[in-house]
């Protein structure tokens, strides 16, 4: 294996293999761009025409773990597969990939320039993610105040129609999921997302003049058809600018971002309900309108100020020059594809074909994700559709019930923030993204031990806001199966795929509390309770499936030879995940 002299001026131990997305060392890391255990030697003159690279460290992540040693003018740029001739063939990326130019294995570049550029990317592209986001929840989700505001009854219509538009709605976005992410890959995100929005946003404000259950179901699946896929396509356009573990918890503020909407969807409710009569219409009539109007300009915005990716900023909007000058474009590209070559697979404007989608769908490492995706926020979901019902029914008025939504997002933003902040320091996915149904299980017992029509409705209350505060394990999760898919194509469908299942669990559980059961829905409260116990056996029982999955993997790995593993890496059929010296993350 060729060497290289790291910064000390001392060569690396050459079967050391590079450190995975975690800052561990493997003997085989978790991407495709891991370098395996194989020693071929090289002569020292090749050795003097080669950059230092840095010092092996595991990289400190966040701000405040880096101690007063740090020194921001060291050299970051770690060993990968490129610094060794014979595997850095392997990966070397598609000539048609978009970032080619930019590609470099000398690029060199210090912790501080990184770290300076990782802000600027948030400011410029993380941040209006979120705002995107923020929109989109808003017109999805203000269905909860408008009920605070008559709105069945002003249709005519009942709990049950409720349900039902609530399951049109996710069955719809559901379906629309990995249409949209194709479409997206096929014309790139840049320009698909800006347009969904807009459509979306002309169907949101035409809510204002729902007329009955069938203007109302129809709408619900309009908004679902022309949503769905919003997320994955995000979550992929993201991907091209951050490494695995830095958009793991870039994931953690989008969700954040969408509760925040949810705050600022409480506060605009509560001035926007109190329009009820204004030219003769309802207030929840004027909260569609509105909300949806906001939402067609950020969507109109979003054409100018999403790039194609991070070497294509340059516009009339952005800029002669774009937003990054050429050291930094070199910087996103090279830290990024050295963690992971399979981000240049394929090119981000190239369609996914029928083969490549079958080879993705029936990718059966990533259907554990996927069952987790369906089943973890079934135990708390039905409660928090029903939350501003239930503090009707508690004799809240309509504006106390909405702003008495706020107190549970700011804790659900706190604690999904504080899981996904743990996952990425302690290198532990599964068992954290679990705390959720641990957090929620005492709550759900109370509920179904206690007969709540005795209790004071503080105490109903409070129950309630702190079981909906639960560290929703969403963001890890999304982020881990981009990790596991190991390839663009495979990232594309799987992001996909992922959020096909929690829309296929939000249709259960829309259908889980039914009027039959009302008001207490003692029924229902079993069911979420039983879901809830089975969910923490599930995520033991998927930690557990990908660890046996990793030692077969080693096993087959270590019993090859060097000239075996050469051959392997230049004429393997194996793809993704499946690769040898791949290594599931769990």
């Amino acid at each position: 294996m060729a060497t290289v002299l790291t910064k000390g001026g001392s060569p690396p131990k050459p079967s050391s293999p590079p450190s995975d997305a975690n800052g561990n060392n493997p003997p085989a890391t978790e991407s495709k761009g891991s370098k395996p255990d194989i020693n071929v030697s090289s002569s020292s003159e090749s050795l003097s025409c080669i950059p230092p690279l840095g010092v092996a460290v595991e990289e400190r992540r966040f701000w405040f773990q880096r101690a007063q040693s740090y020194d921001p003018g060291a050299i970051a740029t770690q060993v990968s597969v490129f610094d060794d001739p014979d595997t850095a063939e392997k990966y070397q990326p598609r000539a048609d990939w978009e970032n080619i130019h930019r590609f470099d294995p000398l690029e060199r570049w210090t912790w501080g320039e990184e770290h300076r550029l990782i802000r600027k990317i948030d400011w410029r592209i993380m941040a209006w993610a979120c705002i995107m986001f923020m929109a989109l929840e808003l017109d999805r989700a203000n269905i909860s105040q408008a009920l605070t505001d008559n709105f069945l009854g002003d249709l005519g219509m009942m709990t049950n129609d409720y349900n039902l538009g609530n399951s049109v709605f996710k069955l719809a976005f559901l379906c629309a999921e990995l249409p949209s992410q194709l479409v997206s890959k096929w014309v790139g995100p840049d320009r698909w997302i800006p347009a969904q929005m807009v459509l979306w946003s002309m169907v949101a404000t035409c809510q204002f003049w729902l007329s009955g259950r069938t203007s109302f179901l129809a709408c619900r699946a309009l908004l679902g058809i022309l949503q769905g896929g919003f997320i994955p396509d995000v979550i992929l356009y993201l991907s091209y600018f951050y490494k695995h573990h830095e958009l793991s918890l870039r994931l953690g503020f989008f969700w954040t971002a969408m509760s925040i909407a949810d705050i600022a969807s409480a506060l605009l409710a509560y001035g926007l309900l109190h329009m009820r009569g204004v030219q003769g219409h309802a207030g929840w009539r004027w909260l569609f309108l509105i909300e949806g109007l906001i939402t067609l300009v950020i969507g109109i915005f979003a054409f100018v100020l999403m790039p194609a990716g991070p070497c294509h900023t340059a516009s009339w909007f952005r800029g002669r020059n774009g937003w990054f000058t050429e050291k930094e474009e070199k910087i996103i590209v090279n830290r990024v594809i050295r963690e992971d070559p399979s981000k240049s697979d394929m090119h981000n404007r190239e369609p996914i074909t029928p083969r490549l989608l079958w080879q993705s769908l029936k990718d059966f490492d990533l259907w554990p994700i996927y069952i987790l995706g369906l089943v973890f926020q079934i135990p708390m979901t039905p409660i928090g559709q029903y939350l501003t019902l239930t503090l009707k029914g508690l004799q809240f008025d309509t504006f106390q019930a909405n702003l008495l939504t706020i107190p549970y997002t700011v804790l659900h933003m706190i604690t999904m923030m504080g899981i996904t902040y743990l996952g990425e320091i302690f290198h532990e996915l599964t068992l954290i993204a679990a705390s959720g149904q641990i957090w929620a299980l005492p709550f759900l017992i109370y509920l179904n031990s206690v007969d709540t029509t005795g209790v004071n409705r503080w105490v109903i209350y409070a129950v309630t806001t702190l079981l909906l505060g639960y560290p929703n394990a969403h963001p890890i999760q999304v982020g881990w199966n981009s990790r596991n898919s190991n390839t663009v194509r495979s990232r594309t469908v799987s992001a996909a795929c992922y959020n096909m299942f929690v829309q296929a669990g939000g249709i259960v559980s829309s259908n889980i509390y039914r009027k039959d059961d009302a008001p207490l829905y003692k029924r229902a409260n079993k069911q979420l309770l039983a879901v809830c116990c089975m969910n923490i056996a599930l995520y033991i029982l998927v930690k557990g499936y990908y660890m046996f999955r990793n030692k077969q993997k080693a096993r087959k790995w270590a019993a090859m030879t060097t000239e075996e593993k050469l051959e392997y890496l230049a004429n393997t059929t194996d793809k993704g995940n499946k690769r040898l010296d791949f290594r599931f993350q769990h």
